[in-house]
């Protein structure tokens, strides 16, 4: 436009402008089309803008809520895996200590058993052995007996038949022998 409005003018045989400085009409035009440029620019370019502006002020400060709150999330679940595992090392220590005083419980009982089956087989022991002393003392009287009165029947010269008379021999002799034995200890003792 402006190309057409040049050869008017030189027609109008104005003088020729300077090309340095441009036409008043081009700068009332460009400044008419920059201030039009502008409201515009200010009417619709600024607006979405600063609601692009807006938007991403609240994404950077709800993304920094979201952090903060995941942050206190995270610590809180952080606690409480530490007093759970805390727990949980306080009662594997009470369950190692229960097992501890229950093997020792154990091991007592079992020892009293033990104690107890030992002294039940010692008793038993004894008693069999005393039977059987009981039994050999009795043998041992009945064949000894026999074989004095057939010694003393032997010695004297008459017979020892008489199963009293034999039976009180025995005695007799038996409780010398045995006071001859008990004699005997006690000079080995004092000894």
């Amino acid at each position: 436009m402006l190309t057409l409005v040049l050869p008017l003018a030189e027609a109008a045989g104005e003088e020729t402008p300077s090309p340095l400085l441009p036409h008043t009409a081009e700068i009332i035009f460009g400044f008419v089309f920059l201030i039009l440029l502008a409201i515009a620019f200010a009417k619709v370019v600024v607006p979405k803008f600063e609601k692009a502006y807006a938007d991403r002020t609240a994404a950077i400060e709800g993304g920094m809520n979201e952090a903060k709150q995941a942050q206190a999330e995270a610590k809180a679940a952080l606690e409480k895996y530490n007093a759970q595992l805390a727990e949980a090392r306080s009662e594997a220590a009470k369950i190692r200590e229960d097992a501890r005083e229950q093997g020792a419980q154990i091991i007592a009982e079992m020892r009293e058993q033990a104690n107890v089956e030992a002294e039940r087989i010692v008793t038993h022991a004894r008693t069999q052995i005393d039977a059987e002393r009981t039994q050999a003392v009795a043998s041992l009287r009945g064949e000894v007996g026999t074989m004095a009165t057939t010694l003393a029947g032997r010695i004297v010269g008459e017979s020892l038949e008489d199963e009293a008379r034999q039976r009180r021999t025995v005695e007799r002799f038996l409780a010398e022998l045995e006071a001859s034995e008990s004699a005997r200890q006690a000079v080995g003792t004092d000894g």
